[in-house]
């Protein structure tokens, strides 16, 4: 089982190379109240594993023993710095084996690859505390003296400094201990990990690079960037789905397998299908998967929010309807523990990470994207307005599910080629994620009015029967609104000033 330590933000992270020869300034003064606390010295002893191609390192995840300590996993952060699931986890296990349930963990980051130690290190460690007036711990100021062992020779040494903020400390005071230590002889801010800087430039580029747009970008470019981002929000996201302790690891999971899939058919011309097709097939299997679980999480939050409101009598009826939603979802989620844990499901990533860096593509993607890519977006667009066009008056809750479906492909179709577009895809891409998110608000609350009669009809608790008919009318309400919405966001979106660039 494993154990959550304590998140710390990377704003909130500061870390500076020194030379060996740097002294310590004294923490004195720093601010009014703060006191500087000096610990007993520490002698760290930490092994770190990798693949051979050091795949976890490159992915941003470091997996290491340390004596004393055991068995830590840290996974990588968002874009913006910050952690997508618990920033690190311990295990218990023996020195010799690391646990399987940290493995799994980091089955996403390895696939098939074998972990084995790459890195030694030995660290003495200088800690300071500091503490507010009250004696509240605030942060962690650290000098670390990293010696780098192959086998039981050093190879290398290097010196950091850290401030590690663990309380309510004032930003000015980290930037005063900073430049107390810039003053004093320090480096620049340097935000690479000691694992890192021991393996050296090799464990630093990424698995799976997201490539930037120029103006001279090939169709091919765009659809490279593409994948490659989908593929990357997938495999980072994975250990989220693993721990089950946020709902959002499962949406961006299921966002990237849907558009992954979307943008393989709206690329279609410039992909080879016999690549390409069986590819989408098995995002679909996956999709499916993924998609199972987060309905039950999208039914299960609209249920708790709405039997919140439920006076007492109520109340009790409602909490067998979300007991039985918990256990519908938590079966859901089991299997799809399963799937991450099968052999399709490795290949697949190996086959993703592949595509994400080398897809298979046609002559076509050499033209240049601005006399290609708009045609692309156009197919769909036009599928999309003469399918709106043929709803039946009133349209049913199906065909507005199917037109769903298609604004979700025009705008990811848009969001793809809005590097290079501009500001006017953009817009275009958020008019369509307005008809999107309206109609998928219909289609919620009619699955959700769905499955409460269904439930119902099977139920023998008659407070369950009557909770559910309450939640079921509730539902049923709220789908009205949204048949009643979804035409003023189709009236913003299909807007020719909008499609100007197609």
């Amino acid at each position: 089982m494993a154990t959550q330590e304590s998140t710390v933000p990377s704003e909130r992270e500061v870390k500076l190379a020194a030379a060996s020869s740097f002294r310590m300034p004294s923490l004195e003064g720093l601010a009014d109240g703060t006191t500087p606390v000096p610990c007993e010295p520490e002698r760290l002893s930490t092994t770190y594993l990798d693949s051979e191609d050091l795949r976890l390192a490159r992915w941003g995840v470091s997996f290491r023993h340390r004596l004393g300590e055991g068995w830590t996993v840290k996974l990588p952060t968002d874009d913006h710095g910050t952690p997508l699931a618990p920033s690190e986890i311990t295990f218990v296990g023996e020195r010799k084996r690391p646990p399987s349930a940290a493995v799994d963990l980091v089955r996403a980051f390895i696939r098939g690859a074998e972990l084995r130690p790459q890195t030694s290190l030995k660290t003495l460690r200088r800690r300071t505390e500091l503490h507010d007036a009250g004696g509240q711990l605030l942060a962690d100021v650290v000098d670390d003296e990293v010696s780098v062992l192959e086998g039981r020779r050093i190879a290398a040494r290097f010196r950091e400094l850290e401030v590690e903020v663990r309380g309510d400390l004032d930003p000015s005071v980290l930037d005063a201990i900073v430049d107390r230590f810039r003053q004093a002889g320090a480096g620049a801010p340097e935000p690479t990990p000691k694992y890192v800087r021991a393996l050296g430039p090799r464990s630093s580029a990424p698995e799976v690079q997201i490539p930037q747009l120029a103006s001279g970008a090939t169709a091919g470019d765009v659809v490279r960037r593409a994948i490659a981002a989908s593929v990357v929000r997938l495999i980072q996201h994975d250990p989220v789905v693993r721990l089950d302790a946020d709902p959002e690891g499962v949406h961006q999971a299921r966002v990237a397998t849907r558009r992954l899939r979307s943008d393989l058919l709206t690329f279609r011309p410039l992909l080879d299908q016999a690549w390409a097709a069986p590819l989408r097939n098995e995002l679909g299997w996956l999709a499916e998967r993924l998609g199972e679980v987060r309905d039950g999480d999208v039914l299960l939050d609209r249920m708790r929010r709405r039997a919140g409101q439920f006076p007492e009598p109520s109340s009790r009826g409602a909490a067998r309807v979300l007991a039985a939603l918990e256990e519908s979802r938590d079966k859901a989620y089991s299997e799809l523990l399963a799937t991450l844990r099968d052999e399709r499901y490795v290949a697949l990533l190996d086959r993703l990470v592949s595509a994400a860096n080398a897809p298979a593509l046609l002559l076509e993607a050499d033209l240049p994207a601005p006399a290609i890519l708009p045609d692309l977006v156009r197919g769909p667009w036009d599928s999309l307005a003469r399918r709106v066009k043929k709803l039946g008056d009133p349209p049913t809750d199906a065909e507005l599910h199917d037109i769903r479906i298609r604004t979700k492909r025009v705008r990811y179709a848009a969001e793809a080629i809005a590097p290079l577009v501009g500001r006017q895809a953009r817009v275009f891409a958020r008019a369509a994620a307005a008809l999107q998110e309206e109609l998928g608000d219909l289609n919620d609350a009619v699955v959700a009015e769905l499955w409460l009669q269904s439930w119902a009809r099977g139920s023998r608790s008659m407070p369950g029967v009557f909770a559910a008919g309450e939640l079921a009318g509730l539902e049923r309400a709220s789908a009205g609104q949204h048949r009643s919405r979804w035409r003023n966001a189709w009236k913003e979106l299909s807007s020719p000033k909008l499609r100007s660039w197609m």
